[in-house]
């Protein structure tokens, strides 16, 4: 160990590096949590960072902070909302309940850089101290849940893009393949007819559903609970905080934050991150179900559907010559189980809020804004990697149409559902096509037979019905 400087709190006395910005809660943390290696979001420090910034200002506007120290920690957080100092944030997603170890690294790297910026030495926590002014008025209990919501909020305003980019990728393959039929499957058994463009418009609008769901969630999210110090009863800090604070961080962050109805409530409960894990979990199932139907579509060549062709991103095994895997789509459905594995770890931090605060608040913060995070970085690299170079295989999407026995379905208004299924079931018993059963036994003229299996009427066939 180098240089150090001696630090005190409630539990003694500790020897902090002297170069660090952080001080002794934030080492003791790391001694006793050095669980993950994981550090949290960015998103999560500026968010932080705002909020002690909107904390600042108003301590300062009601005369609760003095102005030489209020501009030194506003101008400390404005420097870590901006990304510096970042390095300094080194206590794991893996720490005490409620957030208290990361809530505190924050303000020791606050204090210390303002007493760097006031022309003290690192320490002096007399002149500028992490709890008595960095944290004038304020608790973990009402700032964790607060910066994590709003880190959410940064977060999903990169997240929604990342799924308009791969729906709207989807939606070209459908306006693309909107003129080739296929045999559809249900139950993986033949079915009606459906075009290619059908299927890829199908997914696109899967997508897009989903995003019509957030706004809720987001409006849930913007509810917050800064100013409730404590417990809700905003304890210790100044008449008049709890709505000018929050009316601070909504004009630093743009964002539409408003205080909480009741404090208390948003003390006890974190159901505004579970219902951002939730829609996430809704998201990556649909992302699942995309992913598998793509793998199954284009599996084979010679021995599954190979009704489309994956682009080739990378050679698909370390014995067998040219062999090229789905690999972006068993990528996507990898990322996608881990969100919806994600959500149940959020699930239960929520539920395990006991009486005046939820102390599992870390956890679910990691889980919601991982998630996010994995989710905008790789939908548009899905996207560009995968759908759009997504081609036809259009010989095999008319063979499998032309067989499918499904087709029979059309004559049952004509020749009833009991003869119908006897001409299908000699045709699967015998190879003989059903169009062929149909004329030789009489049943069809082969003028009939054409006009309603053959190649025009099987297009019509995909048209939705009026």
């Amino acid at each position: 160990m180098g240089a150090t400087r001696t630090e005190s709190d409630s539990l003694g006395a500790r020897e902090v590096p002297a170069e660090a910005y952080y001080g002794i809660q934030t080492l003791r943390a790391t001694e006793n949590f050095p669980v993950s290696g994981l550090t949290s979001s960015p998103h999560l420090l500026r968010a932080y960072a705002l909020l002690k910034l909107a904390c600042a200002r108003t301590n300062v506007a009601l005369g609760v902070l003095d102005a030489r120290r209020g501009t030194a920690v506003e101008q400390a957080a404005k420097e870590l909302a901006e990304g510096r100092f970042a390095d300094q944030l080194v206590v794991d997603v893996f720490q005490a309940g409620a957030g208290t170890s990361y809530h505190m690294n924050v303000n020791e790297v606050l204090a210390n850089r303002a007493l760097e910026i006031l022309g003290e030495p690192r320490g002096k926590y007399d002149v500028v101290s992490p709890n008595d002014h960095v944290n004038r008025g304020q608790s973990t209990n009402d700032t964790y849940p607060t910066a994590a919501q709003v880190a959410t909020l940064l977060a999903f305003a990169e997240l929604v893009p990342a799924v308009q980019v791969l729906s709207a990728s989807l939606r070209a393959k459908g306006v693309e393949f909107a003129g080739a039929p296929k045999a559809g499957r249900t139950h993986l058994k033949d079915a009606m007819p459906v075009t290619l463009g059908q299927e890829f418009d199908a997914y696109a609008t899967s997508l897009e559903r989903i995003v019509e769901l957030l706004p809720p969630v987001l409006h849930g999210l913007a509810e917050i609970p800064l100013g409730g110090s404590a417990v809700g009863s905003g304890i210790n800090s100044a008449p008049g905080y709890r709505t000018k604070s929050v009316q601070a961080l909504a004009s630093l962050t743009g964002l539409p934050l408003r205080p909480a109805r009741d404090p208390f409530e948003t003390m006890q409960s974190r159901w505004p991150l579970g219902a951002a894990s939730g829609w996430m979990r809704s998201l990556a199932q649909e992302l699942v179900r995309i992913a598998n139907d793509l793998r199954l579509l284009s599996s084979g060549p010679a021995t599954g559907f190979d009704e489309i062709r994956l682009p080739e991103i990378q050679p698909g095994s370390s014995i067998m010559p040219a062999k090229v895997n789905p690999s972006a789509a068993e990528c996507l459905n990898q990322v996608a189980f881990h969100v919806i594995g994600a959500d149940l770890a959020t699930s239960l931090a929520v539920q395990a809020g006991q009486l005046e605060i939820n102390v599992m608040m870390p956890i679910a913060t990691f889980e919601v804004l991982f998630s996010a995070k994995i989710l905008t970085r790789y939908l548009p690299v899905f996207a560009r990697t995968c759908v759009d170079g997504i081609q036809p295989n259009l010989p095999a999407l008319e063979r499998y149409l032309l067989a499918s026995t499904a087709l029979a379905t059309i004559l049952t208004p004509k020749l009833g559902y009991l003869k119908v299924a006897e001409v299908i079931h000699e045709s699967a018993r015998t190879g003989t096509p059903v169009k062929s059963l149909l004329v030789s036994k009489g049943l069809l003229s082969e003028a009939e037979a054409e006009s309603m299996l053959g190649k025009a009427a099987l297009l019509a066939l995909t048209r939705p019905v009026p």
